[in-house]
């Protein structure tokens, strides 16, 4: 912890979870005792940001692609985010994270959905740590949504060609008024971005580790950070320009 500059924080993280089936695969097990371990590491992962004084963590637990998996592995997910919402909303609660999500949750379980709503509406208020889930999402999804949600807008309102730029676009997206990723983290040792914030990571720094998400510790969230710390970012200008 003492290697981390508190005034260089990324103010966002953004984390792809992966490798929770080849984990439970490599000590002979069950693909959904994989996920049961991969909690753990979410909750770890929770926790010390929010000591750090992370301002936002975004984690893609549910992709519009996981919908493909086997009937009873879905059932597990959604049995274990049921499980995460009722296990941690106190804690959320006493430490000032508010919960959010982004993405397409119509397809859940009506329990999950319910239990999702209390959560969000319960931690509304709390000014700590913003925990965003990514469930249902795809980040095509997310952009097509956006030009819908433009059309239909300008049908009842005055909107020109010029009006749309970058922040007006932003505006529509899901994660409207949430500042970009500075740090994506992606566990497992994949090198792609997998349609998770594909617009929002133009100038994002990009952080890949062979470590199986179950595996995932409060060292290797610490390095992740320091690496990040170390690198110059310029978002396009010069090193004498920045």
């Amino acid at each position: 912890m003492d290697r981390i500059v508190k005034e260089k924080l990324p103010c966002h993280i953004a984390i792809i979870m992966d490798g929770n089936g080849r984990w439970a695969k490599k000590h002979m097990l069950k693909r959904v005792m994989g996920h049961e371990r991969g909690a753990d590491a979410v909750r770890m992962t929770v926790q010390t940001c929010r000591e750090l004084g992370i301002r936002y963590l975004t984690l893609y637990a549910f992709s519009v692609e996981n919908w493909q998996r086997p009937k009873n592995e879905v059932q597990t997910l959604m049995s274990l985010l049921e499980t995460y919402l009722k296990t941690e909303l106190r804690e959320m609660k006493e430490t000032g994270i508010r919960l959010s999500m982004i993405g397409d949750i119509s397809g859940f379980t009506e329990s999950v959905r319910d239990l999702l709503v209390r959560a969000m509406e319960e931690t509304s208020e709390n000014r700590g740590m913003v925990l965003t889930l990514a469930l249902g999402y795809g980040g095509r999804d997310e952009i097509i949504q956006a030009v819908r949600n433009i059309v239909r807008e300008s049908g009842s309102t005055d909107i020109t060609a010029e009006r749309i730029t970058k922040e007006f676009f932003s505006q529509r997206l899901y994660t409207a008024g949430m500042p970009d990723p500075d740090l994506l983290i992606r566990t497992s040792g994949e090198y792609r971005l997998s349609n998770f914030l594909l617009w929002q990571m133009a100038y994002t720094e990009l952080y890949f580790t062979d470590v199986l998400w179950p595996d995932f510790s409060k060292d290797d969230l610490i390095e992740a950070i320091v690496d990040y710390q170390g690198r110059e970012r310029r978002f396009g200008l010069t090193s004498d320009q920045w």
